[in-house]
């Protein structure tokens, strides 16, 4: 019985637990902390809804004033006697009724307009400080947004083109900065802290000063127009290496010196021990190395001319000067 109490007691309390006064209310302290949390959701993700939404509005849509967050459109219908759809409004007229009527034109401070029933009926109504007009608008998502720029923009092949470069890279990536990484924290040997002073001095080289050397280089080895121009040039970065070394120093060198006592070759201390043991210093590198590689957009531009490699930034770029 006791026994079952403690565990009781000890029983953690979840995060974010409420407490409740005697009246059973959340305690205020709660009730900021949620209002806090939820403020900052609509901050972060508030722009990325609107984008969402605007990119299914029309060209109507998206220069109205004042702007709406739902992608909505003016009701069009067809008259009799018209080659054209006509915009439809609920009118309110001189005696005060409301009725629906489509726009043939709008004639300075007079639009002219018909009754979908009988066509043949001109109405003049006329439009003062207060609009007796009002548009009649429908949820309606402009698909064409995305269907036309995907019939003339090859899509596919610039999205493959840049998984390709991002995940090759992004092991790559990987694979040299630990290799670099473990060697610089784990082996002493003479110029090890110079080695790694120069590796980090070279994030004060900007890049404008080095483009033309590499793209020399390679030139020389023939990688223009070929994904290795891309993905190579970019594959060891201080950033990486530095945040690996890091990392990897925290690693006792006590479990490293008893793996080599049992007989364990360095290359399985370093993928089997290292390695697991600096899976959250791979998870961020991983996760700054997609970002830069599939935002990249300079070296790519350089490197590559053919329309079927492109990568997405470059694709996107290309189409875009299309449209302008």
């Amino acid at each position: 019985m006791s026994t079952q109490m403690s565990n009781e007691i000890k029983k953690p309390t979840p995060f974010l637990a409420l407490r409740r006064g005697r009246n059973g209310r959340m305690h205020w302290t709660d009730v900021a902390s949620y209002v806090y949390l939820i403020l900052g959701v609509l901050i972060m993700f508030g722009p990325v809804l609107w984008t969402v939404a605007s990119s299914f509005k029309t060209q109507g849509a998206l220069t109205e004033f004042p702007p709406t967050l739902l992608p909505l459109a003016q009701v069009e219908m067809m008259a009799d006697g018209y080659d054209e759809p006509l915009p439809l409004y609920d009118v309110v007229l001189e005696d005060g009724t409301v009725r629906q009527l489509l726009q043939i034109k709008r004639v300075g401070l007079q639009a002219q307009m018909i009754d979908p029933a009988a066509p043949d009926e001109i109405i003049k109504i006329k439009i003062g400080k207060a609009d007796p007009r009002k548009p009649v608008r429908e949820l309606k998502l402009a698909w064409d947004n995305y269907t036309k720029p995907l019939r003339s923009f090859n899509f596919v092949t610039y999205f493959r083109n840049s998984l390709i470069v991002t995940i090759s890279a992004t092991i790559l990536t990987l694979l040299i900065n630990s290799m670099a990484a473990f060697a610089l924290s784990k082996y002493e040997f003479r110029g090890r802290n110079a080695i790694f002073l120069i590796i980090i001095s070279t994030l004060m080289v900007p890049l404008s000063a080095i483009l033309v050397p590499v793209f020399l280089v390679i030139f020389q080895f023939g990688w223009l127009n070929s994904f290795w121009g891309i993905i190579i040039p970019g594959a060891a970065t201080p950033t990486g290496v530095f945040l690996l070394r890091q990392y990897m120093l925290t690693i006792p060198d006590d479990l490293l010196a008893s793996a080599r006592i049992d007989g364990a070759s360095e290359w399985r201390i370093y993928w089997q021990i290292v390695m697991p043991l600096a899976a959250p210093a791979l998870a961020v590198l991983t996760i700054f190395s997609v970002m830069w590689r599939w935002n990249d957009f300079l070296w790519p531009f350089l490197v590559l001319t053919k329309n079927e490699l492109f990568t997405l930034q470059v694709g996107l770029n290309a189409f875009q000067g299309e449209l302008d």
